[in-house]
């Protein structure tokens, strides 16, 4: 029989190893096949060529994937074999409390599924939370970007409003299961990775052989808090100096609003007037555009970051190390820095980086740190497979 698919139509039929090869590789087993080639298992049997396997049990499933954060909620709705088929995005409404946040999420779960589900199973919704985020109670304690919520049992509640199983994890461990199985991960063939998210705060996510890697409570994986600088900047946390002080998104408008109180930065004074207000986005037009000021916010910016991950490196020896969120955006503003502290405080890297002498054997050929390759939709599509990785 004959299926439309857009512009492909896909000729189901049985086609066994000794009848069909794709160049040198056989396939096998009950498959559906298009002008193109092996498309997807029938029966839920399995089908490979390749590094391309699926299963037509995957190709029928359906997940939601929600990314809290503290300034706005995306909710996607999510197939295997097609990626994000439908997302929306609204505000976080802090100043309504926890409780109005959590209805706001899950009507828009249920609007997608009454939109998107069609006939598919649904596989599970995930949810990628600010933390920090006790596991597996799915309790939040004193999040610093979600004021408010100190004690706020968001698994459970969820859970309740839904009737339906919810997986949760903070939002930088969705994130760095999305570049383990998504996106670096996949492409250089690694399954060990550290991720720090740039983002309103700064996260921290860690997979190990493929797996998150938890802690005892849930609460590892939080470098955004490791202290940089003893008398730095008070973060959200009430410690001074903390990279998420010097290294995120709110940082950024943070170290320009002071430059500007001091008289410092007259440009950035000027951008501020024309305006009415600053942000990471804007500061690094500013310094893509020749501003000296900007510059140096992302060189401290990467100085900071550089610091931490000459840390973590150290200890964690990992082959990769991911840097993502909005402000990885400006890698080209903060990476000389960056790297400047990596080999001045990590003998590991400077060992083990790429060309380096002990870098041989390693997974992916040596130490590397690089932005991510998914994005800004990172945090998303982790929440998004969750259901599909978890236990």
């Amino acid at each position: 029989m004959e299926v439309e698919r857009g512009r492909e139509t896909a000729f189901y039929g049985i086609v066994s190893k000794a009848n069909f090869k794709r160049g040198n590789e056989s396939c096998w087993l009950a498959c559906a096949v298009s002008k193109d080639g092996l498309r997807f298992g029938l029966s839920g049997l399995l089908c490979v060529c390749g590094d391309w396997k699926m299963t037509l049990e995957n190709g029928q499933k359906l997940t939601i994937g929600v990314d809290l954060g503290g300034t706005s909620v995306r909710v996607a709705a999510y197939a295997p074999e097609s990626g994000i088929l439908q997302a929306v995005t609204m505000r976080t409404r802090l100043e309504a409390g926890p409780s109005a946040v959590v209805d706001d999420m899950c009507d828009a779960i249920d609007r997608l599924l009454d939109e998107r589900l069609d006939g598919r199973t649904l596989s599970g919704i995930g949810v990628g939370s600010p933390g920090p985020l006790e596991l597996p109670a799915g309790r939040l304690h004193h999040p610093p970007n979600l004021p408010g919520w100190d004690g706020f049992p968001l698994l459970g509640e969820m859970e309740k409003r839904l009737k339906r199983r919810v997986v949760l994890e903070s939002d930088a461990n969705a994130a760095a299961l999305a570049e383990y199985a998504l996106g670096l991960g996949k492409t250089l063939s690694i399954d060990s990775l550290c991720m720090l998210t740039l983002g309103t705060g700064v996260g921290n996510g860690i997979v190990l052989g493929g797996k998150l890697w938890h802690g005892a409570t849930g609460m590892g994986g939080e470098a955004g808090h490791m202290t940089i600088y003893p008398d730095g900047p008070t973060c959200g946390c009430g410690n001074n100096g903390c990279l998420e002080a010097c290294a995120s998104a709110t940082a950024v408008v943070n170290a320009a609003e002071r430059l500007i109180a001091a008289g410092k930065a007259p440009g950035l004074a000027s951008l501020k007037e024309r305006d009415g207000s600053l942000s990471a986005q804007t500061l690094a037009q500013a310094a893509q555009d020749g501003d000296a000021d900007a510059q140096e916010i992302y060189a401290q910016l990467g100085r900071a970051l550089g610091i931490c991950l000459a840390g973590l490196i150290n200890i964690l020896n990992l082959p990769l190390y991911v840097v993502g969120g909005g402000v990885a955006n400006s890698w080209d503003l903060l990476s000389k820095s960056l790297f400047e502290e990596l080999e001045r405080r990590s003998y590991v890297y400077a060992l083990t980086a790429k060309g380096r002498p002990a870098a041989n054997g390693m997974p992916g050929g040596g130490t590397r740190v690089l932005p991510a390759e998914l994005g800004a939709d990172a945090g998303l599509l982790g929440a998004c497979i969750l259901a599909l990785h978890s236990t």
